[in-house]
């Protein structure tokens, strides 16, 4: 017997990295809750939720499932448009619960549900990490991008603590990205590569303490900043109290630090130095979530 109501639980993400532009994120142990209950009689559903559910009938189905109506409820603790990917969670969220809604008849794969998922986002790099948690790096499987994306994905160890401070500032993907250039000088480009490698391979052999001062970025950061007052300012503060470096968290307006101690200190010397610039905020101190979306409620 099919199911009429589905809750499922995706973790936010944490993208970039610094010099890891759309190729790095990680997920977080902060989550939203994104619940379906079918409704024949339900309002077509607008917007993001609309647009997802409409791929999901026309391309995850092939067609062969009628959409139907449901009800959406999203709950959680995620801050909308500040760089933590929020906009997955409810994507990941529908889709997820859609494919649960419609199994007994059509079973759809994992790896069907991301593909799509990345298809709606336009890159991996939140999707990625929110479906499988961890830290992940990803890439255009080719120079056709018809091909798609490959990744790879480790667990992140609980010493390894993220300073997340919190603007109240919200900002569009669309606004940051139509800041940057067309083109970026090539020795800028082969620094921000030698970092992101670097990166990668911190996470990948758990060393953390290699990811000292690797989150120097020249691809994005340096343009977005005008958008968050006090950025540099507050990112320094993060290292100086003790950060293994600091970085915008996706689009932002999150900034973030990575730390294996201290966790205090640097709260403290972020919060002051978003107060120094007029920046209400506050401080989330987060662990990595390593087990993706999960299925909570199926009935």
């Amino acid at each position: 017997m099919s199911c009429s109501r589905v809750q499922v639980r995706v973790p936010a993400s944490t993208s970039n990295l610094g010099p890891g532009f759309d190729c790095l994120g990680l997920a977080l142990q902060i989550y939203n809750r994104i619940t379906l209950t079918r409704d024949d009689n339900a309002k077509p559903p607008h917007g993001m939720i609309g647009e997802t559910a409409s791929a999901f009938f026309q391309r995850a189905t092939g067609g062969k499932i009628a959409p139907f109506g449901f009800e959406a409820r999203i709950e959680g603790e995620i801050p909308i448009s500040r760089g933590l990917g929020s906009s997955v969670t409810v994507r990941l969220g529908v889709l997820m619960g859609l494919a649960e809604l419609v199994r007994e008849s059509f079973p759809i794969t994992p790896e069907q549900v991301l593909t799509l998922l990345i298809e709606l986002e336009g890159h991996p790099d939140n999707a990625v990490p929110s479906f499988h948690g961890g830290f992940a790096v990803c890439a255009h499987a080719s120079a056709d991008p018809a091909d798609g994306f490959v990744y790879s994905r480790v667990p992140v160890k609980p010493e390894l603590s993220f300073v997340t401070l919190v603007p109240d500032l919200k900002l569009s993907t669309e606004t940051a990205r139509g800041l940057l250039p067309k083109e970026v000088p090539f020795r800028h480009a082969v620094e921000n590569a030698q970092r992101a490698a670097r990166i990668a391979m911190a996470f990948a052999t758990g060393d953390y303490a290699a990811l000292q001062g690797m989150f120097v970025d020249h691809l994005h950061q340096p343009y977005r900043q005008v958008l968050i007052p006090g950025f540099a300012d507050i990112l320094a503060s993060a290292r100086q109290a003790g950060a293994l470096g600091s970085f915008l968290s996706g689009a932002g307006s999150c900034l973030m630090a990575l730390t294996l101690e201290r966790e205090e200190e640097i709260s403290t010397a972020m919060l002051d130095a978003a107060k120094r610039h007029g920046l209400p905020s506050h401080v989330l101190v987060l662990k990595a979530d390593n087990e993706g979306v999960k299925v909570l409620e199926s009935a």
